[in-house]
C-alpha cells in the first residue's frame, strides 16, 4: 500500500467531529477502496481544552488554522470553519498558495470566491474540491461534473435547505402559522437561534450559485441571484395551495435564458404529481434537466454530522486515488461571465392572494388592473361571509410577465377595498 494521504481538519465542530468518526469508524474499507489510508495529522479549533471524545492522539493541534494551513504536514486542508471571509479565507488561500489541496463544506466562500479559488487551485495544479458545499449527502456536484458530463444541463432545481423545507412541511402537516413551527424547528435543533440566514433564503442561494456554474460552464455569480424567503407565506397560502393541487417549496432555480442565466429563489407552488413535492422534513432534492438524459432526481439529507462528513470523505478519497475534475465542471479560464437574466424579464404563473373587504365590485376592480397589464387569470377562489367582512381571494394566473404583474400588484394594493399587500407565489411547471 502507497503512503497514506495526510489531511489537516479547520474547525471541530458538527462536519468535523463527524469527519474524524467517520474515518476512524470506516478506515479499513476506506483503505481498501483508495489503496491508501487517508489519516489526520492536524486539526485547528476554537478551544483545544475541550473535549470532544475525538481520536486526536498524535494529532498536532494548532491554535491558528491559517497557521496549520501554511505548515502543518499533509497534503490536503479540509476548510470546516465556514463563512465567506475572514478566518476560512485565509484558510483557504494559505493553502492553495502552498499547493496543497483544499476540500471545503463552505457554500459561502464558495458563492462570493468561487471563481477566484478556482483559478487559484488551478494554477497550483491542486484540487479544490466541495461536494460538501451544495445538499450535504447528495453527490450533486459528481453527479454534474462526471455522471451528466456529457449533457447539456437544460434547468437545475431543487429544495436546497432542510430548514425551510422542514417548516413548510410542519405548516402544512399541523395548520399551525410560522412563527409556531420556526420555533419548534429552533428547539429541535434544526434551525439556529438568528435564523435569518436560512429563512430568508440566502443559505439556498449560495448552493444555487455554485450549481448554476457546474451545470452551465459560469463564472459563479451570487449577485445575480433572485432572493425571497419564506417569512411571508400563511398558512392560509398553504391551506390553498392543497386545494388547487400544489405544494409550496422553497426552491432554487437556474437556467439559461435569451435574456441570461436565471437564478432564483423562492417559495414556489410546485403541482403534487412532482417528485420534488412529496420531499419532506429536512430532507433535499436536486433536479437536474439534460438534453439526453432527461430529468434526474436526487433526494438526501441536506445537511448534519453524518451526511456533510459522507461528502467531504468523497472528496478525499478522490484525492486520494489520484483522480482529478476541474472545479467547476471546465477549466476556470473557459468559465463564462454570463449576463444575469432580469427577474422582471421572467415569465411564469402566479398565484395570487388577497384579503379584501366584502363588497360588490372589488372583483372587477381587481380584474381590471390584471387585464390592463395583459395578465390573463386561469381560476378563482371566493370565501363570501357576511357584507363589509375581511375575506381572501385567491386568483391563479395564466404565464406573464413579472414586470406586468408586479404593476398590476401595486394597482391591486392601492384599492381601498384591499386590506393587506397582495400574497403572491410563484406557479412552477416542473
Amino acid at each position: 500500500m502507497i503512503a497514506p494521504l495526510k489531511i489537516a481538519v479547520a474547525g471541530l465542530g458538527t462536519v468535523g467531529g463527524g469527519l474524524l468518526k467517520l474515518l476512524a469508524a470506516n478506515a479499513e474499507p476506506i483503505a481498501a477502496r483508495c489503496g491508501r489510508p487517508i489519516v489526520v495529522t492536524a486539526v485547528s479549533a476554537r478551544d483545544r481544552r475541550k473535549d470532544r471524545g475525538l481520536p486526536l492522539e498524535g494529532v498536532d493541534w494548532y491554535d491558528a488554522a491559517d497557521t496549520m494551513a501554511a505548515h502543518a504536514d499533509c497534503d490536503v486542508v479540509v476548510e470546516l470553519i465556514g463563512g465567506s471571509q475572514g478566518i476560512a479565507r485565509r484558510v483557504v488561500d494559505a493553502a492553495l498558495a502552498r499547493g496543497k489541496h483544499v476540500v471545503t463544506a463552505n457554500k459561502a466562500l464558495l458563492a462570493h470566491a468561487g471563481t477566484e479559488l478556482a483559478q487559484a487551485a488551478e494554477a497550483r495544479d491542486v484540487v479544490l474540491a466541495y461536494e460538501a458545499a451544495v445538499a450535504g449527502g447528495i453527490p450533486i456536484i459528481k453527479t454534474l461534473r462526471e455522471g451528466l458530463a456529457g449533457n447539456r444541463a437544460q434547468r437545475v432545481y431543487g429544495i436546497l435547505n432542510g430548514t425551510c423545507n422542514y417548516i413548510l412541511t410542519n405548516m402544512r402537516r399541523t395548520g399551525r402559522p410560522f412563527s409556531e413551527v420556526l420555533a419548534e424547528a429552533q428547539k429541535l435543533g434544526y434551525a439556529e437561534t438568528d435564523p435569518s440566514f436560512d429563512i430568508d433564503g440566502i443559505d439556498a442561494a449560495h448552493k444555487l450559485a455554485i450549481l448554476a456554474a457546474v451545470a452551465f460552464g459560469t463564472e459563479v455569480n451570487f449577485a445575480g441571484v433572485h432572493v425571497e424567503g419564506i417569512r411571508a407565506v400563511g398558512a392560509l397560502d398553504i391551506q390553498f395551495a392543497g386545494e388547487l393541487g400544489y405544494r409550496i417549496k422553497l426552491l432554487g432555480l437556474a437556467r439559461m435564458t435569451e435574456h441570461g442565466l436565471e437564478q432564483r429563489v423562492h417559495p414556489c407552488m410546485v403541482p403534487l404529481e412532482t417528485p420534488i413535492a412529496h420531499v419532506e422534513d429536512v430532507f433535499n432534492a436536486v433536479v437536474v434537466e439534460g438534453d439526453f438524459v432527461g430529468r434526474v432526481v436526487s433526494e438526501g439529507r441536506g445537511a448534519g454530522e453524518g451526511p456533510t462528513a459522507s461528502a467531504v470523505v468523497a472528496d478525499l478519497m478522490d484525492i486520494a486515488r489520484g483522480r482529478r475534475a476541474q472545479t467547476f465542471a471546465v477549466p476556470a479560464a473557459r468559465l463564462q461571465r454570463a449576463a444575469a437574466a432580469p427577474m422582471d424579464r421572467h415569465r411564469g404563473a402566479y398565484y395570487i392572494r388577497l384579503m379584501v373587504r366584502d363588497r360588490p365590485g372589488v372583483i372587477a376592480d381587481v380584474t381590471a388592473a390584471l387585464r390592463d397589464e395583459q395578465v390573463s387569470l386561469e381560476s378563482m377562489l371566493q370565501r363570501g361571509r357576511r357584507p363589509d367582512e375581511m375575506v381572501p381571494v385567491v386568483l391563479t394566473s395564466h404565464d406573464a410577465e413579472e414586470a406586468a404583474m408586479r404593476r398590476a400588484l401595486a394597482r391591486i394594493e392601492a384599492l381601498d377595498t384591499v386590506l393587506e399587500p397582495p400574497r403572491l407565489i410563484r406557479i412552477e411547471s416542473l
